[in-house]
């Protein structure tokens, strides 16, 4: 009896354990069908019956008009300038980061603490302090209406996936460094032929961090891109939005369904990493 009342026990606790976690999971993933929802209905049915998930009539041409853009541009121009971005800036990131975290973690050089000290103080300043000084700077040189500010920055590292970096390689047995260096290996051997593949886990992490972050930026776009044929998803989400002439809601709607599809598909493609980089990247060797 007593065994029965603890399985039991344990039973219903597993049960509500299941419930609150379905409960949550349809809380946090209704804007999404609503906004699915809301890409196949009429413009005037979308606020109207905004409660309702299912609509009244199944409006496919919301996709069709979205993806004639605006400006003569094609929704597939944008789509394009956004992988052009957020590709180049994935692979700067994790090239430079890389790079600098082998330094900070393996190699010994006066005033190590220091720098990596500064480095760190770095994620506390406001981005918005530098807004116009890169602004400035990148209008002295030409960059304004390029994709160069979005994506050279990306080259020179970011202190947040540097310390991520940095930890993993923490969590790497030193052995590694000294095996290599008896077989005749250099920095360079070390760090690409040794450790690199170790690091997969951290850098698809930090791949698909960047990769989110770049993709959903809105104001960098706003700030250097002016001409309607570079103007990224993000921004041109916000430039086929006309309070003046109206907007189509359910032509926003569907191309927003439209830029999320990559974000999804990698997620669920690389979700096993996240857990992975992030779970290791607090190990010490």
């Amino acid at each position: 009896m007593m065994l029965a009342g603890k399985v039991s026990l344990k039973t219903v606790r597993s049960f509500v354990l299941h419930v609150f976690v379905l409960a949550f999971s349809c809380l946090m993933i209704y804007p999404v069908l609503w906004m699915l929802s809301s890409s196949l209905k009429e413009g005037n049915e979308i606020f109207v019956n905004a409660h309702k998930l299912i609509p009244s009539v199944w409006t496919f041409s919301n996709y069709a008009e979205g993806f004639k853009g605006y400006s003569g541009q094609s929704f597939m121009v944008f789509l394009k300038n956004s992988f052009i971005v957020t590709i180049s800036s994935v692979l700067g990131t994790v090239l430079s980061c890389t790079v600098v975290a082998y330094g900070f973690a393996r190699i010994s050089f006066k005033g190590a603490a220091f720098f990596f000290g500064c480095m760190m103080m770095t994620m506390m300043l406001p981005a918005e302090v530098l807004t116009i000084p890169q602004y400035i700077f990148f209008h002295k040189i030409g960059w304004v209406n390029t994709f160069a500010p979005l994506i050279i920055p990306s080259f020179f590292g970011t202190a947040f996936f540097i310390f991520l970096v940095v930890q993993f390689l923490r969590g790497l047995p030193a052995e590694l460094d000294e095996s290599a260096r008896v077989d005749g290996c250099g920095h360079g051997g070390i760090l690409f032929r040794i450790l690199l593949p170790l690091l997969v886990p951290v850098l698809i992490t930090v791949s698909i961090f960047k990769f989110y972050w770049t993709w959903d930026d809105f104001f960098s776009p706003l700030l250097y891109l002016t001409k309607p044929e570079m103007a990224t998803v993000a921004l041109a989400l916000k430039n086929m939005s006309d309070n003046t002439f109206g907007t189509s809601w359910g032509m926003v709607f569907a191309m927003s369904i439209v830029s999320l599809a990559p974000v999804f598909l990698i997620f669920i493609a690389l979700q096993k990493y996240i857990v992975e980089g992030i779970s290791t990247t607090g190990m010490k060797g």
